[in-house]
């Protein structure tokens, strides 16, 4: 199809159809540098770090500590009040991204409870104010654009949607479920398919697009303009660019041979980023890159209970190669 080898476009910026999403504790720094070497040019999310972590000295240092090589990238922050938003976007254009993006629809429990995430759709006046706050003091040249839910407890994005459009917002991104589904049953495409009806700017679809058919279905369901890739490229940085392949007809082999060298320079990478604590990040994302192998479980209780980077390194090549 034509659509899926033409561009997405937010504002002035281009990007392919296919982004990799925010995922928090998993698409750090270290992955988005891997994902980086397979995809040159699609847009990267940040994890979510809320922008009164991000004024902070300690926070800010750790939430903006990432590469120029990972852009284009779209930092994503929360916020549950129109405070600190100043300051907090200063800080991270100033850091150097290409889009910043408002998390609307986070349905972690210590996010809501808080009243950030999902729970701003249940607000809509101050979201209201925080959108227009954040309108207010990004630069012109910054795109900016939320990620929302189908709702909160009862559904509204549509009216969300408008809003945001409204208040100046370039783009928006939609996880089609309420937040007590967390992540549960399938995407709601009716919703996702009325909010790209009732808004003009792009709307990009998130939740359970994990390949070619996935995105290929999901675009004939709901007309929109691209696809956040989240869960389905954990472990997986080549993910992006498989699906750009498929996309094009072309085949995409990955082989154990790829498997292992990713995975030798994930666990390089997270040690380079994180020191000795980089050993124990590398744990989650271990049982993905040696799952189906017939000694997997003794090679996984073996390596994530090592404190060596070595050990890891020839547990994974004796186990890959």
């Amino acid at each position: 199809m034509d659509y899926f080898k033409q561009n997405l476009k937010i504002k002035h910026l281009s990007f392919p159809r296919f982004i990799g999403g925010p995922l928090d504790g998993i698409t750090d720094s270290p992955f988005r540098k891997l994902v980086r070497d397979f995809s040159k040019e699609e847009l990267l999310y940040t994890e979510m770090r809320h922008v009164c972590s991000v004024v902070t000295p300690k926070g800010g240092a750790m939430a903006l500590d990432f590469s120029q090589y990972e852009r284009p990238l779209n930092f994503q922050v929360s916020a549950n009040s129109p405070e600190h938003v100043k300051a907090a976007c200063e800080k991270i254009v100033q850091a150097g991204v290409d889009m910043i993006d408002l998390n609307v629809g986070c349905p972690a429990r210590n996010v809501v409870t808080s009243c950030c995430g999902s729970a701003l759709m249940a607000n809509p006046v101050m979201l209201e104010k925080i959108l227009k706050e954040f309108k207010r003091v990004i630069p012109d040249h910054v795109p900016f654009t939320i990620k929302i839910r189908s709702g909160f407890k009862q559904v509204n994005a549509v009216d969300i949607a408008k809003l945001a459009q409204d208040c100046g917002v370039d783009a928006l991104a939609i996880h089609p479920r309420l937040q007590p589904q967390m992540f549960t049953g399938l995407p709601d495409y009716k919703v996702a398919a009325a909010v790209k009806q009732a808004v003009s700017i792009p709307v990009i679809f998130s939740g359970n697009v994990v390949n070619f058919k996935t995105a290929k279905m999901t675009y004939e369901a709901t007309g929109v303009d691209g696809f956040l890739i989240g869960r389905g490229i954990w472990a997986k940085p080549w993910k992006l660019e498989e699906m750009k392949q498929h996309a094009m007809g072309n085949e995409y082999v990955v082989d154990q041979s790829m498997i292992l060298q990713v995975a030798l320079r994930h666990l390089s990478l997270m040690v380079e980023q994180f020191g000795v604590h980089g050993l124990l990040r590398f744990r989650k994302h271990l049982p993905f890159y040696i799952k189906g192998h017939p000694s997997a479980s003794a090679l996984r209780s073996r390596l994530v209970r090592s404190e060596s980077e070595a050990d890891i390194k020839e547990g994974l090549q004796e186990f890959l190669s």
